[in-house]
């Protein structure tokens, strides 16, 4: 309890240090001082700072993806076949959610600025980990070859990650730059994954 207690605490601070001053400027020094903690606290619970963000990011953003992506995959294992827009609109919907608030865009913009930058992060959850959508898109288009399928949604997850985490923009002018309505996005990402595979035009 004393555990789970003291990480609460610490993501906590870390969460009100970053929303105020940025990623870049809040030091692991900071995090423990502001969570009242002694100065190996982080390390010893998160490992280091990145490893503190991933906790973050999951125990804030996992859940607004967990029941979509339980559900998509739930029907597809009674055989229903998804839908590429179905499954871009359930990516979608959340991050032009969050990137309406303060805060929802402070975690994106840390979730763009981790993600892009280190490809093995060690994730818990299952929406932050390739797998399961690559195994929804290679149901919805079975022409695709695996590696196809991971490409695409690889291209598809950069660019939202560009487009809603604005990683290269100083965390004081995030969100000033205006975000295509979510049926955009949506319509753009689905024609990207919806294009012919490029296997069967070589063949």
């Amino acid at each position: 309890m004393a555990t789970d207690t003291t990480r609460t605490r610490l993501l906590d601070a870390a969460e009100r240090l970053f929303l105020e001053h940025g990623y870049e400027r809040v030091s692991v020094r900071a995090v423990n001082a502001a969570a009242g903690m002694n100065p190996a606290a982080l390390h010893y619970h998160f490992g280091s700072k990145e490893g503190l963000v991933v906790a973050l990011l999951q125990s804030r953003l996992g859940p607004l993806w967990a029941d979509r992506l339980a559900g998509l995959t739930q029907r597809r294992d009674t055989g229903w076949t998804p839908g590429v827009a179905e499954l871009v609109d359930a990516v979608v919907r959340p991050l032009d959610e969050l990137a309406a608030h303060p805060e929802g865009r402070m975690l994106l913009h840390l979730l763009a600025r981790v993600v892009l930058r280190n490809r093995d992060l060690p994730w818990d959850e299952p929406w932050f980990r390739h797998d399961p959508w690559c195994e929804l898109l290679s149901a919805a288009r079975p022409d695709l070859t695996a590696q196809e399928v991971q490409d695409r949604w690889r291209l598809a997850f950069d660019l939202l990650l560009q487009l809603y985490g604005e990683p290269a923009a100083d965390a004081g002018r995030l969100g000033t730059t205006p975000v295509p309505p979510p049926a955009t996005v949506i319509t753009f990402v689905t024609a990207g994954l919806n294009t012919p595979s490029i296997q069967a035009n070589e063949g």
